[in-house]
């Protein structure tokens, strides 16, 4: 009988869109019971963002597998009074309501903890429970723009760009199972529950890793370089004859690796270029002359080429690319669903492979109230 190290955990998912729901579908990947509830009128937006399959947002269904549905409205007594009902048995209660919606309700953490001690209530909001922003909606566009990523990524000469996937969302969806396993961890220790006060903003700024490191130490205000890098050169995309690669030079060793592919063990002495400040000094004329050779051959073959002297390197491909190309087959990471109602669903699969943590895909992410009276009926009998 496999065993998966979250059974016997209930996640009471009250979450919409993506940052959330995505944390508790890891979730739910470990084996946790994770239980969608959402007004009988639906509440997920998502679900109204197309492309579709069979009726069903493909948006959606990136970030609900393993999970049940049920409906309630929690703007009635009755609504209110079997979702308490529900914490009793619960573990994690979820939920990215603005700040203070909880509070109307009357489903506060000070509330749910009299009714469950040991409850974990994860928060995932905008901007946090504190602070000037606290009461105002956040979108992961909006929180890519606040933080300053925005600022250091796009063309040199182009506006600020937003990265092409939801970024705040997804490591904010990372970081609810981290904060929610530490949590389960912690009550291991103390026997008791915690409020967890997660924020996009948050997550993003702390994600600005190197960039706010350059900032807050030495001073630096890191430029918007298109696909160049800050600190390291050359460490970019290069057109070849069919098309972009990247190549990442990141130290001395891999350099002069690249100048002997190249033809050019001349620069490997070559005090512009010895060392990665001259060559962050001397970039524009060391990257002409790179571009100059690059553009002469295929991908495949510098590629074929970047491998054989062990020079990080790859092409910049479609999403049709990236989905099937042979490393993404030989790793087993498209899966495959089926539900009742709406067919087989293909997804990428929860990356933790080859442990002892028993990932499975037991379930298809349901319909609304799918489960609303498996889950209720016994409560309301």
């Amino acid at each position: 009988m496999m065993i998966q190290p979250l059974e016997n955990i209930r996640v009471l998912d009250l979450s919409r869109v993506y940052a959330a729901p995505a944390g508790s579908m890891i979730l739910g990947d470990l084996g946790a019971e994770v239980i969608r509830i959402e007004h009988p009128d639906g509440s997920d937006s998502m679900r109204d963002w197309g492309p579709f399959i069979e009726g069903q947002s493909t948006y959606y269904l990136c970030a609900n597998r393993n999970k049940k549905s049920i409906t309630l409205d929690l703007k009635t007594e009755s609504g209110r009074t079997e979702f308490k009902e529900l914490v009793k048995d619960a573990d994690i209660v979820l939920e990215n309501f603005k700040t203070g919606d909880m509070k109307k309700m009357g489903l506060s953490y000070d509330v749910l903890k009299e009714i469950n001690p040991r409850l974990i209530h994860c928060a995932v909001t905008g901007f946090g429970q504190t602070g000037p922003l606290a009461y105002e909606p956040g979108f992961d566009p909006v929180v890519q723009a606040m933080s300053g990523l925005m600022d250091v990524t796009g063309p040199i000469d182009g506006e600020p760009t937003k990265v092409g996937i939801p970024i705040a969302d997804i490591l904010t969806s990372h970081y609810v199972a981290i904060s929610v396993l530490s949590a389960l961890r912690m009550r291991d220790l103390t026997n008791q529950g915690q409020f967890i006060d997660l924020a996009l903003l948050d997550v993003q700024i702390s994600s600005l890793a190197n960039v706010a490191s350059a900032y807050l130490n030495a001073g630096m205000v890191s430029k918007r370089l298109g696909n160049s890098h800050n600190n390291v050169a050359p460490y970019q995309v290069f057109q070849c004859a069919d098309g972009p690669l990247m190549v990442c030079a990141g130290n001395d060793r891999q350099f002069e690796k690249l100048c002997v592919m190249l033809g050019h063990e001349e620069w490997i002495n070559d005090p512009r270029y010895k060392s990665n400040t001259g060559r962050k000094e001397n970039e524009e004329e060391l990257v002409r002359q790179i571009s100059d050779i690059m553009v002469t051959r295929t991908r495949e073959d510098w590629v074929e080429k970047l491998r054989h002297y062990k020079i990080p390197g790859g092409c910049v491909n479609t999403i049709e690319e990236a989905l099937t190309q042979p490393q993404v087959i030989a790793r087993d990471l498209i899966g495959e669903i089926e539900h009742p109602q709406y067919g087989k669903v293909k997804f990428v699969k929860n990356p933790m492979q080859r442990s002892g943590l028993n990932i499975a895909y037991q379930g298809a992410p349901p319909i609304l109230g799918e489960h609303t009276d498996q889950l209720l009926l016994s409560k309301r009998a």
